[in-house]
């Protein structure tokens, strides 16, 4: 074993007889940090060799002007904090919407793409719609994002109610890109979910995962994040006091006039605190409806001052009229009408 030999007295005697100007590069700075002498540091002397080096000695180092303190350029000084554009572009201000997004798809909603980070719905990451009945409003608010994926499957894992297929094309969905797979139990849904992510051959993902805990949600996200499609999570509403790794939830509810009551419980960003209502009718009633019927809480508000009226026309009708008084006492009448026994 080859033993390690202590320095020479000459070369010690060298080392420490080696002047200022031979030291190693020193920023502008630390040297004045260090109090020493800027007009005796030059750069370190060039050396000649096989590889061609050039021989040329570098120009000292110049001290900085007299009330001079800006750093160079692409450099801080020491006595200052770094600026936050000059770090991690995954980095974000929790008043802003972050913006390290690899690609987003459109919602449909001008409204809904301003709340959310990147303008749309990400890819490459798990997002969580939580509404009260399942598949019900799924697809009202994600028609119009899945019909602009282009040419990928539509890969639907558990859903709880069986398919519509007119309802699905009335959406502008075509059958031929729709696969179902059937998956029963818990555990089934999160290993087919696992698994079709990993593939990273599907053009959108919807899962329906009523039951998963949160270490479950983590392996789905950390695997959307190398899938080049939005994976959608359908989760229960009461869910929302759960805590998620997915970087995006949104509540989704109905509103009145046919409208979406939407609400984004987390996201790269503030809170936001006030719902947005989308108008959204279901495809293939808007065309039976008319203007008026688009307002329906209108003809609700419009109708309450007469309500004592209609009641009072429902009384008097005769029994003869479809939906008129019934010409015999009713149970709970007889019952009130019969006297009291002791």
């Amino acid at each position: 074993m080859p033993r390690l030999l202590p320095p020479s007295p000459a070369l010690s005697a060298s080392l420490v007889r080696t002047p200022v100007r031979h030291a190693a590069q020193v920023s502008v700075q630390h040297a004045l940090d260090l109090g020493l002498d800027l007009e005796r540091i030059e750069a370190p002397p060039s050396r000649t060799g096989d590889l061609g080096v050039s021989t040329e000695q570098r120009q000292p180092i110049a001290p900085p002007a007299a009330g001079n303190t800006e750093a160079p350029d692409g450099a801080h000084r020491h006595d200052e904090p770094p600026r936050l554009d000059d770090l991690h572009a995954a980095l974000w201000r929790a008043s802003e919407l972050g913006s390290h997004v690899h690609r987003t798809v459109s919602t449909g909603w001008a409204a809904l793409d301003r709340e959310l980070p990147g303008g749309g719905w990400p890819m490459q990451s798990v997002t969580e719609i939580l509404s009260p009945q399942p598949s019900v409003l799924e697809w009202r608010l994600l028609s119009t994002a899945l019909r602009s994926l282009g040419d990928g499957q539509i890969i639907m894992i558990g859903p709880p109610k069986q398919r519509h297929l007119p309802g699905l094309l009335q959406c502008g969905l075509d059958q031929r890109k729709l696969v179902w797979i059937q998956a029963e139990g818990p555990a089934e849904r999160l290993w087919v979910t696992e698994q079709v992510i990993r593939a990273n051959a599907a053009g959108a993902v919807l899962a329906w995962l009523p039951q998963a805990r949160q270490d479950q949600l983590r392996r789905l996200q950390v695997s959307a994040q190398t899938c080049d499609c939005p994976v959608f999570l359908m989760r229960p509403q009461a869910a929302r006091h759960e805590a998620s790794p997915a970087p995006l939830r949104v509540h989704a509810a109905f509103a009145v006039d046919w409208a979406l009551q939407v609400q984004v419980y987390k996201r790269r960003g503030p809170t936001h605190d006030a719902p947005l209502l989308l108008p959204s009718v279901p495809a293939g009633v808007e065309r039976l409806l008319t203007p008026r019927l688009l307002r329906p809480s209108q003809l609700i508000s419009a109708a309450g001052p007469a309500a004592p009226d209609v009641q009072r026309i429902h009384d008097e009708a005769t029994p003869d009229v479809v939906g008129g008084p019934s010409p015999l006492p009713s149970a709970r009448q007889r019952q009130r009408a019969a006297p009291a026994t002791h």
